[in-house]
């Protein structure tokens, strides 16, 4: 695999280059690992409280199909965190070893601002491990920081993966089988992956949507 670009923030680039080359080096990043068996009870979809769930998200040929507005409210009541429809893999969640979420994302047009894949779970005063944010004009950020992670992401589908390697203290982003982010973790805690649209804190579109297929969970042994 041709070593791009990797956005890697407090980590040299030697150390960066040695931990890709000893662990990730495959053009398949799922080489390694084994595919661990989901069924419809592990896709739980947190939408805004106050609608139906046909009203924010559709699965239709394989594809899940998740969107949200900016006045929407939280998925819970008594929560005062952003707008979301995203799906939260659930009865997965895992705190050691190296685990992988892989997917083929979609986000169209006119989307910003808004968080479509995740880690959840940190600790040192986080709620998350890793946030993937689409900004116009379709550039992936790690979180909203600058430089992005990758561009050219609207109205086209695009693989990602992204790497936890608990023990390790580490997390890696794959775009297209492209190695684009290598970064320290959060710290322990308990973690789980979700993805889908949810509004970041600022600058952010009214309209928010992404569409997400053959979503996989690997595990190293």
């Amino acid at each position: 695999m041709k070593f791009s670009y990797v956005h890697s923030i407090h980590v040299p680039l030697f150390l960066v280059i040695s931990y890709y080359c000893n662990n990730y080096a495959a053009a398949d990043p799922t080489v390694g690992f084994t595919e661990v068996p989901l069924n419809q009870s592990n896709f739980v979809v947190q939408r805004p409280y106050d609608v139906p769930l046909s009203q924010r998200y559709s699965f239709a040929g394989g594809t899940h199909r998740l969107w949200v507005y900016a006045d929407d409210e939280p998925h819970d009541r008594k929560s005062h965190t952003q707008p979301r429809t995203e799906i939260r893999i659930t009865g997965l969640d895992y705190s050691s070893g190296v685990w992988q979420f892989e997917a083929y994302g979609f986000v169209p047009n006119g989307t910003s601002g808004a968080t479509v894949a995740q880690i959840f779970g940190a600790s040192h005063g986080a709620a998350t491990t890793l946030i993937l944010r689409i900004y116009e004009p379709g550039e992936m950020r790690y979180y909203s920081y600058l430089p992005a992670v990758a561009g050219g992401l609207y109205d086209r589908w695009f693989r990602l993966n992204m790497v936890h390697d608990v023990d390790g203290g580490m997390v890696a982003v794959f775009l297209d089988g492209e190695l684009k982010l290598h970064h320290h973790d959060r710290g322990s805690g308990q973690f789980y992956f979700k993805c889908g649209v949810y509004a970041a804190p600022a600058d952010i579109s009214y309209y928010m949507e992404s569409r997400w297929r053959d979503i996989k969970i690997y595990k190293k042994y």
